[in-house]
């Protein structure tokens, strides 16, 4: 293997799933993994299996279909946990157990009440415990960043003794800073003579906004995999972003000079998917896949563009996968020219897919003069990205003001048959929001709500992402219609719906 060669883990189905509000079922995180598989990642941490019955069945589930990249499955320093990751992963084409445990002295005296001794003893019993089932084992120093380095490069020394192919020195909460991060990777070179025998990696957390920094200072210091997640979500401040790490490594592949194996054009397209199924939107001044990363506005700068694109563009948004262009399709357009259309876009769609892709165009070019390719996007994670609908919405009418006392009537599809219930409520949302409740006999309650104009124009579309708690879980919602009011009943029931379907999967 070349000492050049960088490995990019992506953790978005695990430590990204850890989000707040974040909830993800197996279709979605299978499709989310076959994405990411598009896009050329080297390994996909597909779950924590002992977490619950629904982690096992999705690792389970991506072992089974994804097949090119290494399927990880994350699990505790313990014999059970170990044995039920590799029931997830046995028929993974590339299988990876990975496991860890914490090293730092506030871990040890607080979370494990353990001795040094005992951490040791167990870490090592439990890669040779991994080891039994599958030669690829990785084991993380939780916290590491934090731990006493003389003690923490024993335990390296010592796992890799016992067979870790792979150790990952995680800076858990985010605490370290670039400099020190990079000379805490030169220091386990240095302490641990065996560490030519395994691949290290690192974890980085954002919590002081640093991950990606602190990434590449463990990278330019012999860091070999890199560990990272889409759009950067994660615990707390979320992970190190996958793709700020990919486009620091090829924007400055002349400093850094390590190579990585990618597919740039599915960055932006599994940016967006991953911000459609988990209801976080990314933020516009986002890095690389934020909506304004290629926007010039001052006069200085579109002109310089303009003459040069370099002269303010570092990188081209057509490497990603994202389209320059803005003027789409109409009402008339027909069913060739609009699959030719999503196919440029990065969108392949079978014939099922692009059925109901077409359909719901159809249903928007008459309410548009013009469809934009923010408006196909949106449409594909609203109709094609999606679980099955049990609750569809036939018939909305609202009457409202500053004077009467808000009320909805609304009309839904429930396996071919319609029924209709009105309400009153604080605003015309919440009045349709209780007449949903009173079809579906499912209670909501709305924890946060976010409207954007996914074009630009008095017609544009409206995008609603919400997040509704229904019986102590959250789930996320998402509507999408050139009538606001209409896309946040949509995005409600939405949410309903996936708690439903989850209802009817209790694994999924």
């Amino acid at each position: 293997m070349s000492g050049n060669r960088i490995y990019l883990f992506d953790t978005t189905l695990r430590d990204g799933e850890q989000s707040p509000g974040v909830s993800l079922n197996v279709e979605e995180k299978v499709e989310i993994a076959q994405q990411l598989a598009r896009l050329g990642v080297d390994i996909i941490e597909a779950g924590f299996p002992i977490a619950s019955p629904g982690d096992f069945t999705a690792v389970q589930a991506i072992a089974r279909q994804v097949r090119e990249p290494v399927i990880a499955g994350l699990c505790r320093a313990i014999p059970h946990d170990i044995d039920r990751t590799w029931e997830a992963l046995c028929e993974a084409e590339n299988p990876r157990i990975h496991t860890f445990l914490a090293t730092s002295d506030i871990h040890l005296k607080y979370k494990l009440q353990k001795s040094r001794e005992e951490v040791l003893a167990q870490a090592v019993e439990a890669v040779k415990h991994a080891r039994r089932y599958c030669s690829d084992v990785e084991f993380s120093a939780e916290d590491a960043s934090r731990s006493d380095v003389d003690f923490l490069a024993l335990v390296i020394e010592k796992v890799i003794d016992a067979g870790a192919t792979v150790v990952n020195l995680p800076d858990t909460v985010g605490y370290a800073v670039p400099e020190e991060f990079g000379q805490f990777i030169r220091t386990i070179y240095e302490k641990v003579p065996n560490i030519d025998k395994a691949i290290v990696s690192v974890h980085c957390h954002d919590d002081l906004g640093m991950a990606v920094a602190n990434s590449l200072a463990g990278i330019a210091n012999g860091a070999r995999q890199v560990e990272c997640a889409v759009n950067g979500i994660g615990e707390r401040a979320g992970n190190a972003a996958l793709e700020e790490i990919i486009m620091a490594l090829y924007t400055r592949r002349a400093f850094y000079e390590k190579d990585i194996n990618i597919n740039y054009g599915e960055l932006f397209r599994t940016s967006r998917l991953i911000s459609s199924l988990t209801g976080m939107q990314v933020q516009p001044n986002k890095a690389i896949v934020g909506k304004n990363a290629f926007a010039h506005e001052s006069g200085i700068h579109q002109d310089g563009v303009l003459k040069e694109r370099t002269t303010y563009e570092i990188m081209s948004p057509e490497l990603i996968g994202l389209s320059r262009g803005t003027l789409v399709l109409g009402k008339h357009s027909g069913r060739h020219a609009f699959k030719e259309h999503m196919t440029e876009l990065g969108f392949a769609l079978n014939e099922d897919e692009l059925d109901v892709a077409f359909a719901a165009f159809k249903e928007i070019a008459d309410k548009k003069k013009e469809v934009t390719n923010d408006d196909l996007e949106a449409l594909v994670k609203d109709k094609v990205w999606s679980i099955p609908e049990r609750f569809t919405l036939t018939y909305l009418h609202i009457s409202s003001g500053t004077s009467i006392v808000p009320t909805a009537t609304v009309k839904l599809t429930i396996e071919n048959m319609v029924f209709e219930a009105a309400a009153t409520g604080d605003g015309p949302v919440d009045a349709a929001c209780r007449a949903v409740d009173k079809i579906t006999d499912i209670y909501g309650k709305m924890l946060d709500y976010k409207l954007s104009a996914v074009s630009s124009g008095k017609d544009a579309l409206g995008e609603v992402l919400s997040h509704i708690e229904i019986d102590g879980k959250q789930y996320g919602g998402r509507g999408l219609s050139t009538d606001i009011i209409e896309a946040s009943v949509k995005s409600y029931i939405n949410a309903i719906n996936k708690y439903y379907y989850e209802k009817q999967h209790p694994h999924s």
